[in-house]
């Protein structure tokens, strides 16, 4: 790619160093990064197809709408990682199309939801939470990989990544606080190490990556973007482009490590 990490282009891309034709699986297709990731891939021509989950069968309409326009190059399936059966089941649908995936990427993540917030100190530390972010961040990812791996194929070159966040690396941790988020992201960033070993014992050609998109405007960082400096606050569709970038250069010593915006390795 002739793209400089960070810059807002319209030019053609492609996933230059995969085999062809490209499938792919986008988790968590109704998030802002998540449908751009989705849009970005059906633009290439090396893609044949997109199969992208969302939690509700009532998915976006812009997801619909790009759907209705692509032929079936375009699968919306519903899964939610915190329900094992819907993952079984969005799993079997793409065995029964025949299809391998040479590209599973996870968008899902919680930091705030209703009453959940990230903990200012241990006096705000609830249970409840807690298991929440757990359950989302981190052991949902472990079962997506679970009933995804049979579908990775043996040879050729295979992403599994997933979405993780620098507040998850121990070593980088300067700041304290967010408690459930720090912990969950970093049991997150374990259970991708790990798959990195055990995957590529069945999966010649896989790289299992954890990537840190940056702060984006989405729902999720809308209520701490006050600190952020304008040009450290990117669009979704800069932010899909950015990671598409990241995973398309990417090689095998890149296995089982963790990877910034700009291509740049943070620390576990």
């Amino acid at each position: 790619m002739t793209a400089t990490f960070g810059q807002e282009v319209e030019d053609e891309i492609r996933l230059r160093s995969f085999d062809e034709p490209v499938s792919a699986l986008v988790v968590g297709a109704s998030g802002g990064i998540g449908f751009q990731l989705v849009r970005q891939l059906l633009a290439m021509p090396t893609v044949s197809k997109v199969y992208a989950t969302v939690r509700s069968r009532d998915a976006r309409p812009n997801l619909l709408d790009l759907a209705a326009n692509e032929g079936g190059r375009l699968v919306i399936l519903r899964a939610d990682l915190c329900d094992e059966s819907s993952l079984e089941a969005a799993a079997q649908q793409v065995s029964s199309e025949g299809d391998h995936l040479n590209l599973v990427i996870n968008c899902v993540g919680v930091l705030h939801s209703g009453e959940m917030k990230p903990e200012r100190s241990l006096r705000d530390v609830r249970v409840e939470a807690v298991e929440h972010g757990f359950r989302v961040n981190a052991t949902g990812l472990l079962l997506l990989a679970k009933h995804v791996s049979p579908l990775l194929p043996r040879r050729g070159r295979v992403v599994f990544a997933s979405l993780s966040a620098r507040v998850g690396s121990i070593g980088d941790n300067r700041a304290g606080g967010w408690y459930t988020y720090r912990a969950s992201k970093a049991a997150q960033n374990m259970i991708m190490r790990t798959l990195a070993i055990e995957l590529r014992r069945r999966c010649s050609g896989l790289i299992c990556v954890a990537l840190h998109p940056g702060t984006v405007d989405t729902d999720l960082s809308k209520p701490f973007q006050r600190s952020v400096r304008p040009d450290k606050l990117f669009s979704p569709r800069r932010a899909a482009r950015q990671l598409l970038e990241v995973i398309d250069t990417r090689t095998s010593q890149c296995n089982g490590r963790f990877w910034a915006w700009d291509g740049t390795e943070i620390p576990w």
